[in-house]
């Protein structure tokens, strides 16, 4: 018996005014030079075809009624959502704010239904969200309250040869700093490696776990971090079996050599995390959200409303996140 094709991925709207649409024409058209994995768009159809017009896209639209009918091979399929899209690129409406809503909502839906085997979300604008009444700090929150979880997820960032995990994200530094606690980079650690193992296919995962002062704190003489925070959390993190080294100056932790050691690395704000993956490689950063009981993954960049529309944005990231959830939905 022939084996059945994969389900296709679940793709959301994200921000209409923003280049989703755009990167998402771009990804369709890019499958007849690349690998793409096959996916449907939660979105409005005639919002796509004026914005393929508009940057001069030759695409074909199929609007679809389940994830069963997409043919992405020939056309772009199109789940229609029930929200109207009022759209110009680059010009926010909060009136769009359901229409967004919905299309995650919708995604998440149908791949627990078994109908999708994993979601890629476009990048949302959250302020027009929150003016609209949204209450959730972003795209991850929303989708652990749908999945109904009390441990906030985690933020891996991926690109080839590279993944880093955030403790603390979306903070000034010196409230980053102040919210770091031995339990929080145990339990952001702990659901990293239970995800490498689980989604990722690494057996013994390798961790290495930043320090937070020039040279990891050289023994105290420049901050007492290490001492008090960190190496009590690995010292708890090898008490439950995991493989973790640290803390690793963070200087030195990221060139060729170094990263060849682990499998991720494991940072404390959000600057030392991404510096370093964005200067490797800058235009194919995937977001993974790990704790969750679906697989989702989304590019590693904004709404870019200032190039909206002009038919200048690079699909490059949302390929790589269309193909990892691919590949993990595939376990692996």
């Amino acid at each position: 018996m022939a084996e059945a094709p994969p389900l296709p991925l679940a793709l959301t709207m994200g921000e209409p005014a923003g280049i989703g649409g755009e990167i998402a024409i771009k990804a369709w058209l890019a499958r007849a030079h690349e690998p793409v994995a096959p996916f449907f768009l939660i979105d409005d159809p005639a919002r796509l075809h004026a914005l393929a017009a508009k940057i001069g896209a030759d695409i074909r639209l199929a609007t679809i009624g389940a994830p069963a009918e997409a043919n992405f091979a020939d056309t772009l399929p199109v789940l229609p959502l029930e929200n109207p899209v009022r759209a110009m690129p680059g010009h926010l409406d909060t009136a769009n704010a359901p229409a967004v809503i919905e299309s995650i909502t919708r995604a998440h839906a149908l791949v627990i239904a078994g109908q999708a085997s994993a979601m890629v979300t476009n990048p949302i604008q959250k302020s027009t969200l929150y003016a609209a009444g949204f209450s959730y700090p972003g795209h991850t929150e929303f989708l652990a309250a749908l999945a109904g979880i009390d441990t906030p997820p985690v933020m891996m960032l991926a690109v080839e040869g590279l993944r880093v995990v955030p403790v603390t994200v979306h903070q000034s530094l010196r409230t980053a700093l102040d919210a770091l606690t031995v339990e929080s980079i145990v339990t952001k650690a702990r659901i990293t490696a239970q995800a490498l193992r689980s989604r990722f296919g690494i057996a013994l995962p390798r961790l290495a776990i930043a320090g937070i002062n020039p040279h990891a704190g050289e023994d105290g003489t420049l901050g007492r971090e290490e001492i008090e925070i960190v190496i009590p959390a690995i010292a708890a993190l090898r008490a439950e079996g995991w493989h973790v080294e640290g803390p690793k100056s963070p200087d030195t932790m990221f060139h060729p050599g170094a990263r060849a050691t682990y499998d991720v690395a494991i940072c404390h704000y959000h600057d030392q995390a991404l510096i370093p993956l964005k200067t490797l490689d800058y235009d194919h950063g995937v977001n993974v959200t790990l704790g969750l009981d679906f697989i989702r993954t989304s590019p590693d960049h904004g709404t870019a409303l200032d190039i909206a529309g002009t038919g200048t944005a690079k699909p490059d990231s949302l390929i790589a996140a269309l193909n990892l959830a691919a590949k993990l939905a595939r376990g692996g």
